[in-house]
């Protein structure tokens, strides 16, 4: 019974082992270190886009202009929440949600890397007075996804620098 498992589990797997498949990781930075400034304190934008700097296997944040090799500037982190739709009483029943996020990516020596460039993600979200509640769970969820959606963005961005 139990080599018949594995057998199994064998042979679900062999087709995955030559077709190229990889889970995705951190795209690799060609700078050794990166200070970030200009974010809100406490920002969960910027402690994301930290961690997912420090995942990669290349680069570092660092606290200090000194240790850095290029600064990574917010110059806009904002979260919008506009009204789309209501009914004829005047009862909200569809929200816009929006993350914004400017940024732009200089060496420490002032030379420009990225210019300044906007990332902006929104979500609709249908509203509900007797749902209030699980609607502002939903909400939080959808600023997180589109958080994750801008720091990958981001990185992706930052891959892309070749010289500094």
């Amino acid at each position: 019974m139990v080599t018949t498992r594995r057998h199994l589990l064998v042979a679900a797997l062999l087709p995955l082992a030559g077709c190229g498949f990889e889970l995705r990781r951190a795209p690799e930075l060609k700078f050794r270190t990166i200070q970030l400034i200009n974010f809100k304190p406490r920002s969960p934008l910027a402690a994301e886009l930290r961690t997912s700097i420090n995942a990669s296997t290349t680069t570092l944040v660092v606290e200090g202009p000194a240790q850095a090799q290029v600064v990574l500037e917010a110059v806009e982190d904002a979260r919008e929440k506009v009204v789309v739709a209501s009914s004829a009483v005047g009862q909200v029943t569809e929200f816009q949600l929006r993350a914004r996020f400017k940024f732009r990516l200089r060496s420490v020596s002032g030379r420009e890397l990225i210019p300044e460039t906007e990332l902006l993600q929104s979500r609709d979200l249908s509203f509900t007075e007797s749902a209030a509640l699980a609607k502002e769970q939903e909400e939080n969820f959808l600023y997180r996804a589109m958080q994750t959606d801008i720091v990958s963005q981001v990185m992706r961005r930052l891959a892309s620098v070749q010289t500094f």
